[in-house]
């Protein structure tokens, strides 16, 4: 462990890669303490603490929204643009095949794609955002040019964050999206520490012990369904050229438990963002019918059980969406009967893809359910005990705990690299 670490700080090349990102760090935090104007602390902070859903989207900006700085959005019109152009994949063959066929240059452009739609996804999420503070006078109402002004610079730091995102993927170490929501929810744990520590009471530790013990046994939980996987033995046939024999050898596929990482979480909790603003518009309409649906519609989702149910269906639904597209079952049965392998007691081709799409369904469907609960966890236990600060806590260890495993492996990889004997 320690001869590890020290290698990864001896050799230049990973030094550069640490260093590197350091810099974003301390660039993505100074940017998300930077506020817009007009803005009343007391009522920003009253309407974060009553508000479920806003409060989990605050962890994915690194607390810059609960200041409105100019990160506010965090990396959330990203992740909702490549939602879509991934949702678009299964609906138009051209961006299929651009995505999954056309190799290296293709997934380019289908990023490039994902960025452009980011920026008018950016103006109209910070535009909504914007509206629903004033409509809940938590901030002044501003005038058309100062809402422009704001909206344009709220924009620009969405995109900023996503240029540092993909500075991160090549120049550092791992996925720039994840590390950056990574180190947005680290930044708030000792600001969680110092309020626990000034409103601490006796009477309470039982139930924190209890809180800690839950913490460990999620993590535990998310070390083992994000390292379960499930070895398909692989065979390949002898091949005979001239003199010597070629293949022969038996190893294994593995398929992961959970596929799709954390992905279901933060597609889940980006989708959920617009039926509240649709619906948070539609309540201050002039027409009665309209706004008497909407307020009903608000009142289901303000509901901590009805919140709860819809976030559980939504990332069991995305862990399958997202496993179908990363995991295409037919074209690693085609890869592996081109490279002269097959499963043994399985024929290849089309048996070979039924009976690794079969496996697959079966065991995506217990990392579904994991997700699923540790997702709404914390929602529950805030309904029954009342306490806020639980909100991010198991939603915040699966995407801690997942991004330092892959993050860790990734070094990993970059040492084994480095090593010669």
């Amino acid at each position: 462990m320690f001869e590890k670490a020290k290698h990864l700080f001896k050799d230049k090349g990973l030094r550069k890669k640490i260093l590197f990102m350091a810099g974003v760090f301390v660039v993505f935090r100074l940017a998300a303490t930077l506020p817009i104007p007009g803005i009343d602390p007391l009522r920003l902070k009253a309407f974060f603490e009553n508000n479920q859903f806003f409060g989990l989207l605050n962890i994915f900006s690194g607390g810059g929204l609960s200041n409105l700085s100019i990160m506010m959005l965090g990396v959330g019109p990203y992740i909702t643009a490549s939602i879509i152009m991934q949702l678009l994949t299964m609906i138009i063959p051209a961006l299929k095949e651009m995505y999954q066929e056309e190799g290296e240059a293709g997934r380019q452009k289908f990023n490039q794609y994902s960025r452009i739609l980011t920026v008018p996804l950016a103006v109209l999420q910070g535009f909504s955002f914007l509206i629903l503070l004033e409509r809940n006078n938590v901030i002044g109402h501003f005038g058309f040019v100062e809402r422009l002004i704001n909206i344009t610079v709220i924009t620009a730091g969405s995109v900023l964050l996503m240029w540092l995102g993909e500075l991160i993927s090549e120049y550092g170490i791992g996925n720039g999206i994840s590390i950056l929501i990574f180190a947005g929810i680290v930044a708030r744990i000792p600001a969680s520490i110092q309020e626990t520590l000034f409103s601490f009471d006796y009477s309470q530790i039982p139930m924190i012990l209890g809180f800690i013990a839950a913490g460990l046994l999620i993590i535990a939980g998310v070390v083992v369904v994000s390292e379960g996987e499930r070895p398909i033995p692989v065979s390949y046939a002898k091949r005979i050229r001239g003199m010597r024999v070629y293949g022969g050898v038996s190893t294994h596929l593995p398929l992961r438990v959970n596929q799709a990482g954390v992905i279901p979480i933060i597609f889940a909790l980006s989708i959920l963002l617009f039926p509240q603003m649709i619906i948070n518009f539609l309540a201050s309409s002039s027409n009665a019918i309209v706004k008497h649906v909407a307020s009903l519609m608000l009142q289901f989702l303000n509901s901590p059980w009805a919140y709860a149910a819809s976030y559980f269906i939504l990332v069991f639904l995305f862990t399958y969406f997202y496993t179908a597209v990363t995991f295409d079952p037919e074209q690693i049965s085609t890869n592996l009967q081109k490279q002269g392998a097959f499963v043994p007691g399985i024929r290849p081709g089309r048996p070979t893809a039924d009976f690794l799409s079969r496996i697959i369904t079966r065991i995506t469907l217990i990392g579904a359910i994991f997700l699923g609960l540790i997702a709404v966890l914390p929602l529950v236990m805030r309904a029954v005990t009342g306490i806020t600060a639980l909100t991010i806590g198991g939603t915040g260890l699966l995407i801690v705990v997942s991004v330092v495993l892959e993050t860790v492996k990734q070094i990993e990889a970059q040492l084994v690299m480095r090593e010669y004997e």
